[in-house]
């Protein structure tokens, strides 16, 4: 399970975010991207020290000053229950061939059997070779 599928399931979820600095902040998740920068709205941000509470109504965190991620128990069976799924549609198989098979374009490469393009070998047939 990648964290980026699980964020994109925990969407309109409540979450716990705690930043590096000790900053909490607790809400619905909105959105999130590849760089894991999340939106929450109606956001409960608790200062470091736990002393001190804002309401906001919305709020970005970029993801590189995020510590961990609190997500409740019923988005993760959620993500569970989507890769099962999404394993059967594909019979229980992978997507990739597995290794020692043959290339994708067959045995061959460009051009020729040898795969160098032209009618194989440069140096074939051109009788003794000086030093090369």
């Amino acid at each position: 399970m990648l964290p980026l599928t699980l964020l994109s399931t925990a969407q309109n979820h409540p979450m716990l975010v705690e930043l590096k600095n000790g900053e909490t902040y607790n809400g619905h998740l909105v959105t999130c991207d590849n760089w894991m920068n999340i939106i929450l709205k109606d956001v409960i941000c608790t200062s470091r020290e736990g002393d001190k509470f804002w309401k906001m109504p919305e709020c970005y965190i970029r993801g590189s000053s995020i510590k961990y991620l609190r997500i409740p128990d019923e988005v993760i069976e959620l993500v569970k229950e989507e890769v099962v799924s999404r394993n059967r549609g594909r019979g229980g198989m992978g997507q990739g061939r597995g290794r020692g098979g043959p290339p994708r374009g067959g045995f061959g490469g460009r051009g020729g059997p040898r795969g160098r393009g032209g009618s194989g070998d440069s140096r074939q047939n051109k009788g003794p070779s000086r030093g090369r």
